[in-house]
Protein backbone atom coordinates (compact mmCIF):
# COMPACT_ATOMS: atom_id res chain seq x y z
CA UNK A 1 0.00 0.00 0.00
CA UNK A 2 0.88 3.05 -0.97
CA UNK A 3 0.90 6.12 2.37
CA UNK A 4 1.79 9.45 2.66
CA UNK A 5 2.39 11.28 6.63
CA UNK A 6 1.10 14.95 6.35
CA UNK A 7 3.20 16.84 8.86
CA UNK A 8 6.06 13.96 8.85
CA UNK A 9 8.35 16.56 11.79
CA UNK A 10 6.22 16.13 14.62
CA UNK A 11 7.49 13.72 16.59
CA UNK A 12 4.13 11.64 15.81
CA UNK A 13 5.73 11.77 12.32
CA UNK A 14 9.02 10.47 12.87
CA UNK A 15 7.29 7.42 14.72
CA UNK A 16 5.42 6.89 11.97
CA UNK A 17 8.09 6.95 9.99
CA UNK A 18 10.02 4.62 12.13
CA UNK A 19 7.04 2.06 12.32
CA UNK A 20 6.15 2.00 8.86
CA UNK A 21 10.04 1.49 7.74
CA UNK A 22 9.70 -2.37 8.66
CA UNK A 23 5.84 -2.64 7.64
CA UNK A 24 6.04 -5.33 5.11
CA UNK A 25 2.71 -3.98 3.22
CA UNK A 26 3.67 -0.34 3.41
CA UNK A 27 5.65 2.12 1.15
CA UNK A 28 6.24 5.54 1.96
CA UNK A 29 5.61 7.54 -0.72
CA UNK A 30 5.33 11.22 -0.28
CA UNK A 31 5.89 13.30 3.34
CA UNK A 32 5.16 16.63 3.97
CA UNK A 33 5.98 20.20 6.15
CA UNK A 34 5.07 23.26 5.34
CA UNK A 35 8.27 24.62 7.95
CA UNK A 36 10.98 22.64 6.53
CA UNK A 37 9.82 22.33 2.53
CA UNK A 38 12.47 20.68 0.43
CA UNK A 39 14.70 20.00 3.27
CA UNK A 40 15.70 16.06 3.58
CA UNK A 41 13.86 14.21 6.69
CA UNK A 42 17.21 12.94 7.88
CA UNK A 43 18.40 16.68 8.70
CA UNK A 44 15.49 17.13 11.41
CA UNK A 45 15.70 13.60 11.97
CA UNK A 46 19.06 12.04 12.19
CA UNK A 47 18.10 8.73 13.67
CA UNK A 48 16.45 7.61 10.06
CA UNK A 49 19.54 8.25 8.49
CA UNK A 50 20.24 5.47 5.94
CA UNK A 51 16.48 4.29 5.74
CA UNK A 52 14.84 7.67 4.54
CA UNK A 53 16.21 9.46 1.91
CA UNK A 54 13.38 11.45 0.79
CA UNK A 55 12.53 15.47 0.98
CA UNK A 56 9.78 17.02 2.84
CA UNK A 57 7.36 18.43 0.25
CA UNK A 58 4.51 21.26 0.22
CA UNK A 59 0.78 19.91 0.69
CA UNK A 60 -0.10 22.33 -1.80
CA UNK A 61 -0.87 19.90 -4.48
CA UNK A 62 -2.84 17.73 -1.88
CA UNK A 63 -4.63 16.19 -4.70
CA UNK A 64 -1.59 15.01 -6.45
CA UNK A 65 -0.68 13.14 -2.73
CA UNK A 66 -4.03 11.59 -2.83
CA UNK A 67 -4.04 10.71 -6.46
CA UNK A 68 -0.94 8.66 -5.48
CA UNK A 69 -1.42 7.08 -2.48
CA UNK A 70 -3.59 4.74 -0.98
CA UNK A 71 -3.63 5.75 2.45
CA UNK A 72 -3.12 9.53 3.54
CA UNK A 73 -1.49 9.55 7.47
CA UNK A 74 -2.37 13.06 9.28
CA UNK A 75 -0.31 14.54 11.88
CA UNK A 76 -1.05 18.49 12.08
CA UNK A 77 -2.42 20.46 14.82
CA UNK A 78 -6.54 20.21 15.02
CA UNK A 79 -8.29 22.47 12.39
CA UNK A 80 -5.62 21.50 9.57
CA UNK A 81 -7.35 17.97 8.99
CA UNK A 82 -10.60 18.93 7.95
CA UNK A 83 -9.26 20.92 5.15
CA UNK A 84 -7.29 17.54 3.74
CA UNK A 85 -10.70 15.25 4.04
CA UNK A 86 -12.62 17.89 2.11
CA UNK A 87 -9.79 18.16 -0.47
CA UNK A 88 -9.86 14.56 -0.82
CA UNK A 89 -13.34 13.42 -0.32
CA UNK A 90 -13.90 12.68 -4.36
CA UNK A 91 -10.60 10.70 -4.49
CA UNK A 92 -10.42 6.76 -3.42
CA UNK A 93 -7.56 7.43 -0.93
CA UNK A 94 -8.26 6.66 3.03
CA UNK A 95 -6.85 8.86 5.86
CA UNK A 96 -6.27 7.87 9.12
CA UNK A 97 -5.90 11.65 11.11
CA UNK A 98 -3.88 11.28 14.32
CA UNK A 99 -5.26 14.99 15.52
CA UNK A 100 -8.86 15.79 17.04
CA UNK A 101 -10.82 16.34 13.67
CA UNK A 102 -12.62 13.26 13.31
CA UNK A 103 -12.78 12.39 16.54
CA UNK A 104 -16.35 13.64 17.75
CA UNK A 105 -19.64 11.97 16.79
CA UNK A 106 -21.42 15.08 17.61
CA UNK A 107 -19.02 18.21 15.56
CA UNK A 108 -20.70 20.90 18.44
CA UNK A 109 -18.42 19.19 21.05
CA UNK A 110 -15.56 19.05 19.35
CA UNK A 111 -16.34 23.08 18.65
CA UNK A 112 -16.79 23.56 22.11
CA UNK A 113 -13.39 22.46 23.65
CA UNK A 114 -11.36 23.26 20.76
CA UNK A 115 -12.75 27.20 19.64
CA UNK A 116 -12.48 26.13 16.15
CA UNK A 117 -15.35 25.65 14.09
CA UNK A 118 -15.15 22.12 12.28
CA UNK A 119 -15.36 22.62 8.41
CA UNK A 120 -16.30 19.36 7.51
CA UNK A 121 -19.39 17.64 9.35
CA UNK A 122 -20.87 15.62 7.02
CA UNK A 123 -17.67 13.44 6.98
CA UNK A 124 -18.70 9.87 7.40
CA UNK A 125 -15.55 9.27 10.32
CA UNK A 126 -15.18 6.78 12.62
CA UNK A 127 -13.55 6.38 16.31
CA UNK A 128 -9.94 4.87 15.49
CA UNK A 129 -9.75 2.88 19.16
CA UNK A 130 -8.40 -0.23 17.49
CA UNK A 131 -9.56 -2.76 20.41
CA UNK A 132 -13.15 -1.01 20.77
CA UNK A 133 -14.18 0.01 17.30
CA UNK A 134 -12.08 -2.97 15.16
CA UNK A 135 -15.35 -3.70 13.00
CA UNK A 136 -16.32 0.39 11.90
CA UNK A 137 -12.81 1.32 11.48
CA UNK A 138 -12.54 -2.01 8.36
CA UNK A 139 -14.35 -0.05 6.31
CA UNK A 140 -14.08 3.32 7.24
CA UNK A 141 -13.04 6.14 4.91
CA UNK A 142 -11.44 8.17 7.75
CA UNK A 143 -10.00 7.20 10.58
CA UNK A 144 -9.58 9.49 13.43
CA UNK A 145 -7.39 7.96 15.68
CA UNK A 146 -7.75 8.16 19.63
CA UNK A 147 -5.99 10.83 21.63
CA UNK A 148 -3.06 9.14 23.82
CA UNK A 149 -4.24 9.97 27.38
CA UNK A 150 -7.64 8.67 25.95
CA UNK A 151 -6.65 5.20 24.53
CA UNK A 152 -5.10 4.49 28.10
CA UNK A 153 -7.72 5.78 30.25
CA UNK A 154 -10.88 4.65 27.78
CA UNK A 155 -9.03 0.98 27.88
CA UNK A 156 -8.66 0.94 31.48
CA UNK A 157 -12.61 1.50 31.42
CA UNK A 158 -14.19 0.16 28.95
CA UNK A 159 -14.93 -3.58 30.40
CA UNK A 160 -16.28 -2.17 33.57
CA UNK A 161 -18.58 0.21 31.54
CA UNK A 162 -19.81 -2.55 29.10
CA UNK A 163 -20.62 -4.87 31.83
CA UNK A 164 -22.30 -2.00 33.52
CA UNK A 165 -20.15 -3.04 36.96
CA UNK A 166 -19.90 1.04 37.83
CA UNK A 167 -21.39 3.97 38.52
CA UNK A 168 -20.10 6.17 35.06
CA UNK A 169 -20.91 9.40 36.79
CA UNK A 170 -18.21 8.77 39.41
CA UNK A 171 -15.42 8.04 37.46
CA UNK A 172 -11.81 10.07 38.27
CA UNK A 173 -8.86 9.79 35.78
CA UNK A 174 -5.51 10.64 37.02
CA UNK A 175 -3.37 10.56 34.46
CA UNK A 176 0.64 11.22 34.16
CA UNK A 177 2.32 12.17 30.65
CA UNK A 178 6.01 11.94 29.81
CA UNK A 179 6.63 15.77 27.72
CA UNK A 180 6.41 14.65 24.11
CA UNK A 181 3.23 14.31 24.55
CA UNK A 182 3.05 18.19 23.91
CA UNK A 183 4.62 18.09 20.87
CA UNK A 184 7.91 19.11 19.03
CA UNK A 185 7.72 23.09 19.16
CA UNK A 186 9.34 24.55 22.32
CA UNK A 187 7.62 25.82 25.13
CA UNK A 188 8.62 27.43 28.41
CA UNK A 189 7.21 24.86 30.69
CA UNK A 190 8.87 22.27 28.60
CA UNK A 191 12.38 23.98 28.86
CA UNK A 192 14.78 21.48 30.44
CA UNK A 193 15.23 23.43 33.68
CA UNK A 194 11.44 24.28 34.19
CA UNK A 195 11.04 20.58 34.21
CA UNK A 196 13.81 18.56 35.38
CA UNK A 197 13.02 17.35 38.72
CA UNK A 198 9.02 18.83 38.70
CA UNK A 199 5.95 17.15 38.64
CA UNK A 200 2.83 19.21 37.89
CA UNK A 201 -1.08 19.17 36.81
CA UNK A 202 -2.29 21.28 33.70
CA UNK A 203 -5.21 21.88 32.01
CA UNK A 204 -7.30 20.78 35.57
CA UNK A 205 -10.63 20.66 34.54
CA UNK A 206 -10.27 22.27 30.99
CA UNK A 207 -8.25 19.18 28.82
CA UNK A 208 -9.19 18.19 25.44
CA UNK A 209 -9.47 14.71 25.94
CA UNK A 210 -11.89 14.68 28.49
CA UNK A 211 -15.30 14.91 26.45
CA UNK A 212 -13.47 12.14 24.25
CA UNK A 213 -13.08 9.64 26.91
CA UNK A 214 -16.92 10.74 28.32
CA UNK A 215 -17.80 10.19 24.36
CA UNK A 216 -16.25 6.42 24.46
CA UNK A 217 -18.07 5.50 28.06
CA UNK A 218 -21.52 6.99 27.12
CA UNK A 219 -21.37 5.03 23.98
CA UNK A 220 -19.71 1.94 25.80
CA UNK A 221 -22.41 1.84 29.08
CA UNK A 222 -25.46 3.63 27.25
CA UNK A 223 -25.48 6.34 29.80
CA UNK A 224 -24.51 10.04 29.33
CA UNK A 225 -21.13 10.03 31.19
CA UNK A 226 -19.54 12.87 32.68
CA UNK A 227 -15.62 12.32 34.24
CA UNK A 228 -13.54 14.25 35.97
CA UNK A 229 -10.03 14.26 34.17
CA UNK A 230 -6.72 15.59 35.69
CA UNK A 231 -3.50 15.52 33.50
CA UNK A 232 0.09 16.06 35.00
CA UNK A 233 3.66 16.09 33.29
CA UNK A 234 6.42 14.21 34.51
CA UNK A 235 10.08 14.39 33.63
CA UNK A 236 10.41 11.86 31.29
CA UNK A 237 9.79 11.46 27.40
CA UNK A 238 7.88 8.64 26.89
CA UNK A 239 5.09 7.05 28.56
CA UNK A 240 1.71 7.32 30.20
CA UNK A 241 0.00 6.08 33.09
CA UNK A 242 -3.56 6.61 33.55
CA UNK A 243 -4.83 5.90 37.08
CA UNK A 244 -8.97 5.39 36.74
CA UNK A 245 -11.08 5.50 39.97
CA UNK A 246 -14.71 4.60 39.69
CA UNK A 247 -17.66 3.49 42.48
CA UNK A 248 -18.82 0.08 41.83
CA UNK A 249 -22.59 -0.49 41.59
CA UNK A 250 -24.24 -2.62 44.73
CA UNK A 251 -23.30 -5.84 44.53
CA UNK A 252 -20.70 -6.22 42.15
CA UNK A 253 -17.60 -8.38 43.76
CA UNK A 254 -13.81 -8.27 43.03
CA UNK A 255 -14.57 -11.35 40.58
CA UNK A 256 -16.99 -9.73 38.24
CA UNK A 257 -14.13 -6.76 38.31
CA UNK A 258 -11.87 -9.77 37.14
CA UNK A 259 -14.08 -11.65 34.84
CA UNK A 260 -15.05 -8.28 32.89
CA UNK A 261 -11.54 -7.38 32.13
CA UNK A 262 -10.63 -11.02 31.18
CA UNK A 263 -13.76 -11.40 28.93
CA UNK A 264 -12.71 -7.85 26.81
CA UNK A 265 -9.44 -8.45 26.46
CA UNK A 266 -7.43 -12.27 26.71
CA UNK A 267 -7.42 -12.28 23.08
CA UNK A 268 -6.53 -9.06 22.61
CA UNK A 269 -2.55 -9.16 21.49
CA UNK A 270 -1.81 -5.51 22.24
CA UNK A 271 -3.44 -5.33 26.25
CA UNK A 272 -1.38 -7.30 28.35
CA UNK A 273 -3.63 -7.74 31.63
CA UNK A 274 -1.60 -7.80 35.05
CA UNK A 275 -4.52 -8.89 37.08
CA UNK A 276 -5.64 -7.62 40.33
CA UNK A 277 -3.08 -5.75 41.94
CA UNK A 278 -0.51 -5.62 39.46
CA UNK A 279 1.01 -2.62 39.02
CA UNK A 280 1.93 -1.10 35.14
CA UNK A 281 5.09 1.22 34.53
CA UNK A 282 5.75 2.90 31.60
CA UNK A 283 9.23 1.59 31.43
CA UNK A 284 7.92 -1.66 30.58
CA UNK A 285 5.75 -0.22 27.31
CA UNK A 286 8.40 2.35 26.27
CA UNK A 287 8.94 2.06 22.30
CA UNK A 288 6.03 -0.48 22.09
CA UNK A 289 2.04 -0.87 20.92
CA UNK A 290 0.84 -2.37 24.01
CA UNK A 291 -1.30 -1.37 26.80
CA UNK A 292 -0.32 -2.97 30.05
CA UNK A 293 -3.86 -2.98 32.32
CA UNK A 294 -3.95 -3.99 35.84
CA UNK A 295 -7.06 -3.21 38.55
CA UNK A 296 -7.82 -3.07 42.32
CA UNK A 297 -10.27 -3.09 44.63
CA UNK A 298 -10.74 -0.83 47.77
CA UNK A 299 -13.20 -3.00 49.34
CA UNK A 300 -13.67 -0.19 51.95
CA UNK A 301 -14.95 2.65 49.61
CA UNK A 302 -16.17 0.02 46.93
CA UNK A 303 -14.62 1.75 44.40
CA UNK A 304 -12.58 0.02 41.41
CA UNK A 305 -8.97 1.86 40.70
CA UNK A 306 -7.59 0.94 37.08
CA UNK A 307 -4.05 1.04 36.29
CA UNK A 308 -3.25 1.53 32.84
CA UNK A 309 0.53 1.79 30.95
CA UNK A 310 0.99 3.02 27.40
CA UNK A 311 3.85 4.97 25.16
CA UNK A 312 2.43 7.72 24.13
CA UNK A 313 3.64 7.84 21.11
CA UNK A 314 3.02 4.69 19.99
CA UNK A 315 -0.10 3.09 21.17
CA UNK A 316 -1.09 6.70 21.77
CA UNK A 317 -0.19 7.57 18.15
CA UNK A 318 1.75 6.36 15.64
CA UNK A 319 1.48 2.92 16.43
CA UNK A 320 -2.40 3.06 17.24
CA UNK A 321 -2.23 4.53 13.74
CA UNK A 322 -0.67 1.61 12.28
CA UNK A 323 -2.61 -0.44 13.82
CA UNK A 324 -5.79 0.94 12.42
CA UNK A 325 -4.33 0.77 8.81
CA UNK A 326 -3.77 -2.70 9.10
CA UNK A 327 -7.72 -3.35 10.36
CA UNK A 328 -8.77 -1.26 7.34
CA UNK A 329 -6.10 -3.20 5.01
CA UNK A 330 -7.32 -6.66 5.81
CA UNK A 331 -3.76 -7.52 7.40
CA UNK A 332 -2.70 -8.99 10.81
CA UNK A 333 -3.01 -6.32 13.42
CA UNK A 334 0.20 -7.28 14.76
CA UNK A 335 1.99 -6.25 10.74
CA UNK A 336 4.93 -4.08 11.15
CA UNK A 337 4.36 -3.48 15.80
CA UNK A 338 5.26 -6.62 17.04
CA UNK A 339 8.36 -5.58 18.61
CA UNK A 340 9.19 -5.82 21.96
CA UNK A 341 9.68 -3.20 24.62
CA UNK A 342 13.01 -1.31 24.99
CA UNK A 343 14.40 -1.88 28.49
CA UNK A 344 15.37 -0.39 30.07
Amino acid sequence: MKVSVLGATGYAGAELLRILYNHPQAEVVHITSESHTGENITDLYPHLRGLYDMKLESMQDIEAIGKDSDFVFIGLPHGHAMKVGKALEKLPVRIIDLGADYRFHDTSVYEAWYHVPHTHPDAKSVYGLAELYREEIRDAKIIGNAGCFTTASILALAPLARQHLIDVNSIIVDAKSGVSGAGRSPKQANHFPELYDNFRAYNVAHHRHTPEIEQAVTDLSGEQTVINFTPHLVPMSRGILSTCYANLKDGVTPELVDAAFEKAYSKEFFIRLLGRGGYPSTKEVRGSNFCDIAWHIDERTHRVIVLSAIDNLVKGAAGQAVQNFNIACGFDEKTGLDFVPMYP
